[in-house]
C-alpha cells in the first residue's frame, strides 16, 4: 500500500513528498487551483472533484453555480447526471447475482430474456450475459431509438430485433447502449426486481447514496441539484434535463461527487466497504480485466480527430465490464465517463495505487472532466506534466471551427434556382423505419413541418429533393433531409442523418 508519492522521477535526485490528503499535501491544492482553472477555460458553470485515497475521501469541494446567471452554488453533494458511469452499476449488480449462484457471464442471454431477439437467429442464440456488457455484439448504436423517442423499456427490447448490424458478432468493440438495457432485464428476471430497487437496494442504501437517483423525475422537489447546459449558437445556454429512463441501465443514474467517492471506496476495496462484503473480489477483478481489445489509435481518434497521441504513452485501450481499461505512465487505469445532455461525469482509479477520482460537471460538450482526471494522475505519478485543458480545448476549438467550415462549404455548393419535384403538399405523410419509429412530415400554410420522436422543426427548401430541418431548439445543429420520387411521382422515402431510409407508409 503506498504511503509516499514520487516527484521528479528520471535520473536525478527522488524527492518523497507527503502522502495524500496530509496536511501540507501540494499535490491536492495544485489539483484544487487547477479544477478552477479548467472550468473557467472551458466556461462550465458548475463542477465538482472527489477524491479517493487508501479507502479515504482526501478531498471534495464544487466550483461554480448550478445554473449561468444565477446565484447558488455547487459544493461536493451537488446532484449532477452520471450518464454511462451508470453501466459499472449494472455490471456490480450482474455480479452481485453471480456471487449468489443465480446467473454466470457465459449463460445465454436469450435464455433469460422471454422473448427477446436480434435480427440475426445465431447471433440471439449466441450472445452471452458477458457479450451485453463488453460492447462487442456487432450493432448499429441506433441511439435515437431511446435518445429520441417516448419508446419505454419493453418497447425498445422489442425493437432491438430490428437494429441493423454494423460488424461481426465478437469481432471488434462497438459501442452499444441497446445491450445495457438488455442486461437490466436481465438484473429484473433473476433478481426479482426492478433495475432501479436492486442498484437502491443492493448498491445505494449499503454506500449511503441517499441523494443518488436512477431518474430525473424525483430532481425537481430536490435541493442542489445542477442544471444541463450545452453550447448554443455562440454561447453556453442551460438546457432542460434529458430524461432517459428508457435506457436507464446503460446511463440514467444521478449523483453527487461526494456520492460517488464511496462508490469508488468500494471499487479501490475490492468489493469491500466499510469492512462490508458488497461483491466478491473475483467479481471486481474480473469487471476490471479486458474483455474487448480496442486499437489505440482508433480510440484516440474518435475523441480527437486533430490530435491522435491525446494521451501521450497509452500502449493498449480495453473495456472491461463497464469499465475502460489503459496504461497511463506505466500504471492500469480503470476509468467510465458519462455524457448525456448538458451533463458529463468521468470516474477515474488506478486501482494498484490506491487512488480514485470523480469529476462531475454541467457542460456537454466539453473534456473538462479528462483533463482534470489526467492532471490528477500526473500530480500523482510525477514525471512530465501536460496542461490537460489547454490541450484539449484547443482541439476541440479547432474542430468546432472545422465543423463550422464544412457548414460554410456545403452553404457555397447549394446549387441555387432549383425547385422540388414535386408540389410542396406531395411530401406530407408519414415515413417509418421498424426500429426508429415514425417521422411525420406535414403542410402547415405551404410550408412543411417534421416531427420525429420527440423532436420536431420547420422544413425549408434546400436544393432538388432536399430541405433543411430548422429544428425547435436552440442546441440542436440544423441537419437536411432528402426525400427519394419515384417514376410515379410519389416521394417514397425520407432519408435523414444517422437513421436508415424511412419508408412512406400507404
Amino acid at each position: 500500500m503506498r504511503q509516499w508519492g514520487i516527484l521528479g522521477v528520471g535520473l536525478g535526485a527522488v524527492i518523497a513528498a507527503p502522502a495524500w490528503g496530509q496536511r501540507g499535501d501540494s499535490r491536492l491544492r495544485a489539483l484544487d487551483q487547477y479544477a478552477e482553472k479548467a472550468r473557467a477555460e472551458w466556461q462550465a458553470p458548475a463542477l465538482s472533484v472527489a477524491v479517493v485515497v487508501r479507502d479515504s475521501v482526501v478531498f471534495s469541494k464544487g466550483y461554480g453555480v448550478l445554473e449561468k446567471g444565477k446565484p447558488a452554488r455547487a459544493d461536493e453533494q451537488t446532484i449532477f447526471a452520471i450518464g454511462s458511469s451508470t453501466k459499472a452499476f449494472t455490471t456490480a449488480s450482474l455480479a452481485m447475482l453471480i456471487d449468489e449462484g443465480k446467473l454466470k457471464w457465459d449463460d445465454p442471454a436469450s435464455g433469460l430474456l422471454p422473448g427477446w431477439e436480434l435480427a440475426d437467429p445465431w447471433v440471439t442464440r449466441e450472445i452471452t450475459v458477458k457479450d451485453l456488457v463488453t460492447h462487442r455484439v456487432g450493432l448499429d448504436r441506433a441511439d435515437r431509438i431511446w435518445g429520441a423517442t417516448t419508446f419505454d423499456r419493453s418497447e425498445i427490447l422489442r425493437r432491438q430485433r430490428f437494429i441493423k448490424r454494423g460488424a461481426s458478432f465478437r469481432s471488434i468493440y462497438g459501442y452499444n447502449n441497446h445491450m445495457f438495457l438488455a442486461a437490466g432485464r436481465v438484473i429484473e428476471q433473476v433478481g426479482g426486481m426492478s433495475w432501479d430497487d436492486f442498484v437502491k437496494r443492493r448498491i445505494f442504501d449499503p454506500l449511503g447514496m441517499t441523494r443518488a437517483t436512477t431518474s430525473t423525475k424525483p430532481l425537481a422537489s430536490m435541493p442542489n441539484v445542477a442544471t444541463p447546459h450545452a453550447w448554443g449558437r455562440d454561447s453556453v445556454i442551460p438546457i432542460p434535463w434529458h430524461n432517459i429512463d428508457n435506457i436507464g441501465p446503460a446511463g440514467s443514474i444521478n449523483a453527487s461527487a461526494r456520492e460517488m467517492a464511496e462508490w469508488v471506496r468500494l471499487q479501490l476495496g475490492n468489493g469491500i466497504y466499510r469492512g462490508k462484503r458488497l461483491v466478491s473480489e473475483a467479481a471486481i477483478k474480473e469487471m476490471h480485466s479486458p474483455q474487448t481489445v480496442i486499437p489505440v489509435e482508433r480510440w484516440f481518434a474518435s475523441l480527437s480527430p486533430v490530435n491522435h497521441q491525446m494521451v501521450p504513452g497509452t500502449h493498449f485501450f480495453m473495456y472491461g465490464l463497464g469499465w475502460f481499461l489503459q496504461d497511463y505512465k506505466g500504471r492500469y487505469l480503470v476509468h467510465h465517463g458519462g455524457s448525456i445532455d448538458g451533463m458529463r461525469c468521468l470516474v477515474g482509479m488506478a486501482p494498484e495505487e490506491n487512488i480514485g477520482i470523480v469529476v462531475l460537471t454541467n457542460l456537454n460538450p466539453s473534456s473538462v472532466d479528462e483533463a482534470i482526471m489526467f492532471k490528477f494522475f500526473d500530480l500523482y505519478f510525477g514525471g512530465t506534466e501536460r496542461d490537460w485543458s489547454r490541450v484539449m480545448l484547443d482541439s476541440t476549438l479547432v474542430l468546432r471551427e472545422r465543423a463550422l467550415a464544412q457548414g460554410r462549404a456545403r452553404e457555397s455548393a447549394r446549387v441555387a434556382g432549383t425547385t422540388p419535384t414535386l408540389p410542396i403538399a406531395k411530401y406530407a405523410g408519414i415515413y417509418s423505419d421498424s426500429a426508429f419509429g415514425d417521422a411525420e412530415v406535414r403542410e402547415e400554410s405551404g410550408k412543411l413541418t417534421i416531427r420525429f420522436g420527440v423532436a420536431s422543426g420547420d422544413l425549408e427548401h434546400w436544393q432538388y429533393d432536399t430541405f433543411r430541418i430548422a429544428w425547435n431548439t436552440p442546441t440542436r445543429d440544423r441537419s437536411f433531409v432528402t426525400f427519394r420520387v419515384g417514376a410515379d411521382a410519389v416521394a417514397r422515402t425520407a432519408v435523414l442523418p444517422g437513421v436508415p431510409e424511412l419508408v412512406r407508409k400507404p
